[in-house]
């Protein structure tokens, strides 16, 4: 019989309503998994958790607030049991030049990316440490080398990488496992909506063609159901990134000269725009924060 690491395990992935979590979520359960969907919109979770061929469950919650995440962890372990996995996938992007963003947008994008993904570990940590469990922190190229326009998204995923370095070094001697996956750039509402503005698709032009490449959600999604499955440190998709890794060094010099010669240019046609919320994940953390501050 193949050997299913995860078979009758619990995991839990944010920000599974759509994109590379729904994909995930789905990867996984065929794996074997009970798999605990966190996140907003709440009818999306649901679909994919009704979906899934082994037991699911859609817990609606906003990853920074503490009271939210302890009451979902709580129904988590209640319904399907105590965690063996968790990944920090939840994430979101804006788009625009730094000095004139909005700010409350810029930090809310720290707030969800790097402050989310350290509640949920927090969060989840006891029942990591109780099953030797493992946590995976979804990073990207961008934990790797940071893009103009990009700046909350970039120090974001820079300081995800950071964290989940550190967090691995203290939780080990407890037998919990800690991973980091850098991806490049995957095909998700988020980077198709990036697509519409020119100065994105421009800049992602200028990447040398195996770095410019968009990838199947569901190529993506087998890669990090691997890692998983075995707990890997660190899985790159694609596995070229492993050479960005290594020459990390080089990569500010190299984007620092195609942003001189590409910017002025697309400058020339105007200033450029915000792009707000990328993608329907960003819109709907944005209308729930804005629900929030009404209420």
């Amino acid at each position: 019989m193949a050997h299913r690491p995860l078979e009758n395990r619990t995991v839990v992935v944010t920000g599974a309503a759509r994109g590379l979590g729904a994909a995930l979520a789905r990867e996984l359960s065929r794996r074997g998994a009970r798999v605990a969907l966190l996140g907003h919109e709440r009818a999306g979770l649901e679909a994919v958790a009704d979906s899934l061929g082994t037991p699911a469950l859609a817990c609606e919650a906003d990853i920074t607030d503490a009271e939210e995440l302890a009451r979902a962890a709580r129904t988590v372990r209640a319904r399907l049991g105590p965690v063996s996995a968790v990944v920090a996938n939840a994430g979101i992007a804006h788009g625009g030049p730094f000095a004139t963003s909005d700010f409350a947008r810029w930090r809310r994008v720290i707030d969800v990316n790097l402050t989310g993904s350290a509640l949920t570990a927090r969060t989840f940590l006891p029942d990591l440490t109780r099953t030797a469990g493992y946590f995976l922190q979804v990073g990207s190229l961008a934990s790797l080398g940071a893009s103009p326009m990009m700046s909350a998204y970039c120090a974001s995923k820079a300081g995800t990488e950071a964290f989940a370095h550190a967090l691995r070094a203290e939780v080990a001697h407890q037998g919990v496992a800690v991973g980091i996956a850098y991806l490049n750039w995957t095909d998700t509402d988020m980077i198709r909506d990036a697509d519409r503005y020119a100065v994105m698709r421009e800049l992602r032009a200028a990447m040398p063609p195996p770095a410019r490449r968009v990838l199947p959600v569901e190529q993506v999604a087998a890669r990090l159901a691997g890692a998983v499955e075995h707990r890997r440190t660190a899985v790159y998709v694609p596995g070229w990134l492993r050479l960005a890794q290594v020459g990390r060094a080089t990569l500010p010099p190299v984007v620092l000269r195609v942003a001189r010669h590409r910017i002025p240019r697309l400058e020339s046609g105007g200033p450029f725009r915000a792009t707000g919320p990328l993608g329907a994940g960003g819109r709907a953390d944005e209308a729930a924060a804005r629900a929030d501050g009404e209420g």
